[in-house]
C-alpha cells in the first residue's frame, strides 16, 4: 500500500484511489459487504448518530400528543435541540480542529486555515458566514420538515410502526436512511448545478472551497428547503420517529463530519478516527465532479467520478470543461 501524501503547499492528500463500496462488486462478495457497512459506513459517526436519536427521541422531543397540534412551544423545543446538537458536533470539531488546532495541519486536505478577511462571505468572516446560515436558515427549515412529519404521525395521518411489532423492518429501514439521504443529496445536488439555481442559492455553500465544520449545511435558505426535503419520503413511507429523528440528525450534523477538512482525527499518537469526506473534498475543489456520496455511487454511473488520482483528474479534464481546471 502506498503512503499518503501531505505537500505543505496543498495539503493532504491519500494515496489510495476512491473506490465503489463492495456493495456494489460483481460477484457479490458477503464478507466484505458486511465489513463496509459495519465499519466502513457506521463507523464510528453513524453509531453515534443513531444513539443520538434513540436518546432524543426519548429524552429531547415532546410527547407525540402535545405534537398533535401544532404550536410555538413544541416547535421551539426541537429548533432548539437541532440546535443544540448542531453546535456540540460542529462547534466541537471546530474548536479542536482549528481553534486548539490539536493536530495542527495533520490529514488536513488545504494547507491553508479558515479564510478571515475575504469579502465574499457574511461580515468578512468564513466561520462567522458558515455559523449564520448553519444555525439561523439550517436548523429552521431542519426543525421545519422534522415538525411536520413528528405531527402527521401524531394526528394519525401516517400510521408509527413501533420497534416490538416490527423490528426487522425498522432496522433495514435505519440503515437505509444512510442510502435515501445520499441519493436524495445526488439529485438535489445536481438539481442545484443547474446555473440558475446555482446563481441564486448553490453559491453560498460553494464559497467555502477550503470547508471546515461549520460549512456542512451552510446554505441559502432556498437550498435548504430542496436539501431538507428528505424528510418527505416518511410521510408516505411509515415508521417509527427514532427514524425520522436519524434522518434529520443525518442530514443536519453528518455535514459538519465530511466538511471538517481533515481526513482523520488523532486520537492519540498512534490513533485516529474517520473524519472528512475527500470524495466530497474533491467536488468543493473542483466543482464538476462527485456530485453525490460513495455509498449510493450515482457518479459512477454519470461519469463524474474522481477517485482522487492524477490519472482520474486528467480523464475528467479532457470530459468537462477545461476552464474549471
Amino acid at each position: 500500500m502506498s503512503e499518503s501524501i501531505y505537500d505543505s503547499n496543498i495539503g493532504y492528500h491519500p494515496a489510495e484511489p476512491i473506490e465503489v463500496p463492495p456493495l456494489y462488486f460483481w460477484p457479490p462478495k458477503p464478507l466484505k459487504i458486511l465489513h463496509w457497512m459495519f465499519k466502513g459506513l457506521l463507523f464510528p459517526w453513524g453509531y453515534l448518530f443513531i444513539m443520538m436519536s434513540f436518546l432524543s427521541w426519548y429524552y429531547l422531543t415532546p410527547n407525540m400528543k402535545k405534537m398533535s397540534v401544532f404550536e410555538f412551544s413544541w416547535i421551539a423545543q426541537i429548533w432548539f435541540r437541532n440546535a443544540a446538537l448542531l453546535v456540540l458536533v460542529a462547534g466541537g470539531l471546530h474548536w479542536w480542529l482549528y481553534i486548539r488546532r490539536s493536530q495542527n495541519k495533520s490529514y488536513k486536505y488545504n494547507s491553508k486555515w479558515l479564510a478571515t478577511g475575504r469579502k465574499r462571505f457574511l461580515w468578512n468572516s468564513q466561520v462567522k458566514d458558515n455559523m449564520f446560515w448553519s444555525i439561523f436558515s439550517g436548523c429552521t427549515f431542519w426543525t421545519f420538515y422534522e415538525a411536520v412529519t413528528h405531527w402527521l404521525y401524531a394526528s394519525g395521518y401516517v400510521k408509527q410502526i413501533e420497534w416490538s411489532e416490527s423490528p426487522v423492518y425498522l432496522t433495514l429501514i435505519m440503515m437505509g436512511v444512510f442510502f435515501w439521504s445520499t441519493f436524495h443529496f445526488y439529485l438535489n445536488h445536481r438539481l442545484l448545478h443547474w446555473k440558475p439555481l446555482y446563481e441564486l442559492a448553490h453559491e453560498v455553500h460553494h464559497r467555502n472551497v477550503n470547508t471546515g465544520p461549520w460549512s456542512g449545511i451552510s446554505m441559502h435558505p432556498l437550498e435548504h428547503v430542496i436539501y431538507f426535503s428528505v424528510f418527505v419520503l416518511w410521510w408516505f413511507v411509515p415508521v417509527h420517529p427514532v427514524i425520522i429523528l436519524l434522518t434529520g440528525i443525518y442530514q443536519g450534523i453528518s455535514p459538519s463530519v465530511s466538511h471538517s477538512g481533515f481526513d482523520k482525527i488523532e486520537i492519540s499518537s498512534k490513533k485516529s478516527i474517520t473524519a472528512g469526506d475527500q470524495f466530497h473534498h474533491l467536488h468543493h475543489k473542483y466543482f464538476e465532479v462527485n456530485y453525490g456520496n460513495t455509498p449510493t455511487p450515482m457518479d459512477k454511473l454519470f461519469g463524474t467520478w474522481h477517485d482522487g488520482t492524477p490519472e482520474a483528474h486528467k480523464e475528467i479534464k479532457v470530459r468537462l470543461r477545461p476552464e474549471q481546471y
